[in-house]
């Protein structure tokens, strides 16, 4: 082969970049909206929806809940690509938010503890619960572990035609 016929066997080839799978993937199907779309949240961070407003009256009590929770009010000039409804003017101008509620990002560290204390608490809770109705039963009817699992089934018993 001479240099000329491999450089046109070169070039009839296409790139190898451009054989992915996401050129041969699936479009998705329409669907509405989500009106809470959130830009996604830099590393190290999640995002979340907090309540600013019930039924039209302000709730300061919980934004500075969540304030001193370690959540910082997300502002809709941080995200310039990202298409998102912000307050117009308040206290809460420029931030992001829709229907009462304000974006607000929390270290995920801080998210972590949150969610293991409530966790926590709620295993606590069941434990009492569980006592509770152990000292309450009566000897003759005794109560084993409580079944706390739950199941969903459709129709009835496999196999029958």
């Amino acid at each position: 082969m001479t240099t000329e016929n491999t450089s046109r066997q070169k070039s009839t080839r296409t790139p190898r970049a451009n054989e992915t799978r996401a050129r041969q993937a699936r479009r998705e199907p329409w669907k509405p909206p989500s009106m809470l779309d959130a830009p996604p949240a830099p590393d190290g961070y999640k995002h979340r929806w907090i309540r600013s407003e019930v039924m039209g009256f302000d709730d300061r009590k919980n934004v500075a809940a969540r304030s001193r929770e370690g959540y910082e009010l997300v502002r809709g000039e941080e995200y310039p690509d990202f298409e998102a409804p912000t307050i117009e003017d308040g206290k809460h101008a420029g931030v992001i938010g829709v229907g009462g509620l304000l974006l607000a990002r929390v270290p995920e560290e801080i998210a972590d503890e949150r969610n293991d204390y409530y966790r926590d608490m709620t295993r606590n809770q069941m434990a009492a619960v569980d006592n509770e109705l152990a000292r309450e039963q009566h000897p003759a009817m005794p109560i084993n572990n409580p079944d706390r699992q739950s199941r969903v089934t459709f129709g009835g018993p496999q196999g029958e035609d």
